[in-house]
């Protein structure tokens, strides 16, 4: 396998997504501890829950807004957003 790529994403509440990935492994992702110490207004406007929740698989990546927030797949697979 080349790359780890995110699979399928489900938002669970609270600012946590489990991300699954290609390769079998799944993580439980808290966003909030990030999104709550931004303070970019372009970060932080995602602590409005329904923006949050639109988030889409782009290329292996999980993807806001057409690439306005996105992290690292390998971030992803450790669970640690910073």
């Amino acid at each position: 396998m080349d790359s780890i790529e995110v699979k399928s994403a489900n938002y669970i509440g609270d600012y946590a997504i489990r991300v699954s990935f290609n390769d079998g492994n799944e993580k439980l992702v808290d966003f909030k501890p990030f999104l709550t110490k931004s303070l970019h207004p372009a970060v932080s406007k995602y602590l409005r829950e329904d923006l949050f929740k639109q988030f889409k698989i782009n290329n292996g990546n999980l993807n806001w807004n057409d690439y306005d927030l996105i992290f690292p797949v390998h971030n992803l697979c450790e669970g640690v957003i910073e």
